[in-house]
């Protein structure tokens, strides 16, 4: 039942604000019908218990309507599902709206909706829930539903039936974390003795343990280490010398040096700092893949497109697999979907926003009988349209296959461990021979045991442990600042750029919000009027000013009638209400160069709405860089704000508009080639090119699990002002490494002075290895948590 109050609440559901008119269901306020409906659907289960966990914890579901009928499709189902046979089927889905325990509990408990249903585990950071159900009694339809009841609609789309999404490495890290872990505390355990000392009569357990100690560094060394090697190796190979030679080298040398000390009882050996030393590193390297499984930097079109379309025929509507879709079927979109296929507009009004890709935000109006191509988005009413090309011939999937868009650049830039490890190898070697070289004519054992020491010693551990502990501490920092970085290299380019390049639509303006601006004058009478007609239409503009006159009550509306292109006229609470463009209330010529829409009441003209881009905060701020990086605008818009944005930008010579996606792309190149490294910021499709090609693309979205082009990071619009200082605290990182490399240098010479001389014991080794990595991630993690407080960004 609707209501009227005077006073303003929150739904129960979602926490959005109550509209005037609301839902009351229990004592309990929402929004909508949709989320009344939700908790409708709890109650009646018993599961009102999700409330309890967070407050207002679902999703609103203003807009949710349900069109699953392609899941029905044998061929659709067999290319979703992880396994089925006769009974069970298995497969997960990704839902994301998931984003709290009260989340994790509900969809855990979906066996109590519907028995079939067995089991259902969420991966919270994947953002998926698993589920196996008894496919005899429930289909998957109807599985898929259920969640869309309860406020969890899966995202279904074409790349999950191409089953090309992110996988892990499948190198066993975690596990070699484990053996490696648990082998080095038994070795430590059982070298205590050795450190405090053992009497004459117990040198048989000193054998005995030394052995045991040999037994744990095989698997440490040849199943934990062994990645180590065959990078050595591989790089070798391709005559480069990077960090996992003198890592593997120091490895071999640590464990044939305790092979050989113990075989002969000539001392302890190093198998504890062997364990250690590969422990560490392994645990390094975990922290530097660290990502983000939720975020797809890899997104392409086919995340864009649905899995099926609904096509007519006979005049009947049926679901078909978008790669069975063929030339000449004729198809139908609903508001709000995406058109997967070049095609002829048969039936309809069709007002397309291509703002996606071409990055033009205005949509278009398309007529009878014209080409609407792949990529846009119906806004208006159902449209019935005939394909003239197959999808994997369309605009928008050839624009996405250019070779010049696909084209992988790995490594576009050195990282500082790649640029030292080169000359510390051969610096390591220098040392390691010359001590070799030096004691030989004096004692052949001591020359052999300065060598290996030195090996030993110089192993850069701390050099290898640096990196990432900083880069990852840097990257929890970003990740609280909604700033998400593909990989811990992302820091390193964001502090070596210095041109950055700017999209407009999407990415300096507010995607779907457009500035409201009243000249009119409307007595709030009036403004029911407005309200009432406009919120009748899906027309972009209508829901703008629906917007700007939220709480103006709704007033009874006749005869409403609505022509593409032009305006609105009906009859409101008895008074004869017209919008539109200039043209189509008074007849004239539209003169404007904003969009604008015009207001007649009764035949009295009342003044008109104007729209201009609402730009995102702290653009001033971006512009002050100006002083240390060259900024341009590259839009594929049209140059209307040209004026509004020149306070923004140098001069006119650094916004170019009406760009196309290959045009962005060349520039991106010219700039390349004058020696630029350049950072490109975009949102759509026609940013991907650019994004490609410039040595750090950042794409910006208002939401991260919705579609993004790829890039090797992606930045939350709200944090788009926070951009100066993620450009400062990149290079306060840069500086933290490299204060940490000296630090590690200092470790190395210390030991140094000991391996030359041949007298490395093991219990120095021992002390220093973990004496210099402790001192490194206490000194960047600390370091790194101070420079983000000194840019504001704890």
């Amino acid at each position: 039942m609707a209501v009227n109050i005077l006073t303003q609440t929150t739904c129960y559901h979602c926490g959005n604000d109550c509209d005037k008119d609301h839902y009351v269901l229990d004592g309990k306020d929402f929004c909508c019908t949709g989320c009344k409906g939700v908790y409708k659907v709890l109650s009646n289960s018993g599961l009102c218990n999700y409330y309890s966990y967070n407050e207002h914890p679902g999703a609103t579901r203003t807009h949710v309507e349900k069109r699953f009928e392609y899941l029905d499709d044998p061929s659709i189902i067999a290319d979703l599902v992880d396994f089925t046979d006769e009974n069970i089927t298995i497969l997960t889905l990704y839902i994301p709206y998931i984003h709290c325990s009260s989340c994790i509990w509900l969809l855990e408990q979906l066996n109590r909706f519907n028995p079939a249903i067995y089991y259902s585990r969420i991966d919270f950071l994947k953002k998926q829930v698993n589920l196996r159900f008894n496919n005899r009694e429930i289909s998957l339809r109807q599985v898929v539903e259920l969640l869309v009841d309860i406020g969890y609609e899966p995202l279904i789309n074409l790349q999950d039936v191409i089953k090309k999404q992110q996988t892990g490495t499948g190198d066993n890290l975690v596990k070699k974390i484990a053996v490696a872990g648990f082998c080095f505390g038994n070795v430590m355990l059982l070298s205590f003795p050795e450190y405090l000392g053992l009497s004459e009569y117990e040198q048989t357990f000193r054998h005995f343990f030394g052995w045991l100690n040999v037994l744990f560094s095989l698997p440490v060394v040849f199943y934990s280490g062994r990645e180590y090697f065959q990078s050595a190796y591989t790089n070798l190979r391709n005559k480069i010398l990077n960090i996992d030679f003198p890592l593997a080298l120091g490895i071999a040398v640590l464990f044939l040096r305790t092979l050989i000390e113990v075989l002969t009882h000539a001392g302890a050996g190093f198998a504890d700092t062997l364990c250690g030393l590969v422990f560490f590193l392994l645990v390094g390297k975990f922290v530097q893949r660290k990502t983000y499984y939720h975020i797809s930097f890899e997104r392409d079109y086919r995340s864009f497109f649905p899995v099926a379309v609904q096509i007519v025929e006979n005049g009947i509507e049926k679901p078909l697999p978008l790669s069975a879709l063929k030339v000449g079927q004729r198809i139908r979109i609903r508001s709000n979907e995406i058109i997967p296929a070049d095609a002829i507009l048969l039936n309809g009004e069709a007002r397309i926003d291509f703002s996606f890709v071409t990055g033009e935000s205005a949509p278009v109006t398309k007529v009878w009988g014209e080409v609407v191509y792949a990529g846009g988005r119906q806004m208006g009413e159902a449209i019935e349209l005939e394909v003239i090309k197959p999808v994997s011939q369309s605009y928008l999937t050839q624009l996405w296959n250019n070779e010049a868009f696909s084209r992988s650049q790995e490594n576009r830039m050195q990282t500082f461990n790649q640029k030292v490890s080169k000359y510390f190898s051969i610096v390591l070697l220098v040392i390691a021979l010359g001590s070799l070289v030096f004691w030989l004519p004096v004692d052949v054992y001591r020359a052999f045991s300065a060598f290996t020491a030195v090996l030993i010693v110089a192993c850069p551990c701390a050099l290898a442990l640096s990196t990432p502990f900083t880069m990852s501490a840097a990257l929890s920092i970003f990740d609280r600042n909604f700033f998400y970085l593909k990989n811990t290299a992302v820091v390193e380019q964001l502090d070596r750029i210095n041109t950055i390049v700017l999209d407009k639509t999407g990415t300096i303006t507010i995607g779907g919000e457009n500035g409201v601006s009243n000249n009119a004058q409307l007595s709030s009478y009036d403004e029911q009027l407005i309200y009432s007609i406009c919120s009748n239409s899906a027309h972009p503009l209508s829901v703008q000013i629906c917007d700007y006159l939220k709480g103006a009550e709704k007033l009874r509306v006749s005869n409403y009638r609505e022509i593409a292109g032009k305006g609105i006229t009906a009859w409101v609470d008895g008074h004869n209400v017209q919008i539109g463009s200039q043209s189509f209330l008074t007849g004239g010529v539209d003169i404007a160069k904003s969009t604008e829409v015009h207001l007649m009441i009764n035949g009295r003209y009342a003044g008109y709405f104007s729209f201009v881009n609402k730009y995102r905060e702290g653009l001033e701020d971006i512009a002050r860089l100006a002083a240390d990086y060259k900024i341009y605008l590259l839009s594929g818009d049209q140059d209307r704000e040209r004026k509004n944005l020149l306070p923004y930008f140098k001069g006119e010579g650094y916004m170019l508009f009406n760009q196309s996606p290959q045009q962005k792309l060349d520039f991106i190149k010219a700039l390349q080639l004058a020696g630029k490294k350049v950072m490109m910021i975009g949102d759509g499709l026609n940013d991907s090119g650019a994004l490609k090609q410039s040595d750090l693309g950042i794409a910006i979205t208002d939401n991260v699990n919705n579609f993004s082009p790829g890039s090797d990071a992606i930045l939350d619009g709200r944090s788009l002002r926070f951009l100066p200082a993620f450009l400062k605290f990149s290079k306060d990182s840069i500086t933290i490494i490299h204060i940490s490399f000296f630090i590690s240098l200092c470790y190395n010479l210390l030991g140094l002075s000991y391996a030359v001389s041949g007298r490395l014991s093991p219990l120095i080794a021992a002390i220093l290895m973990p004496l210099s990595t402790a001192t490194i991630i206490s000194f960047t993690s600390i370091a790194t948590h101070l420079a983000a407080k000194k840019r504001k960004l704890s």
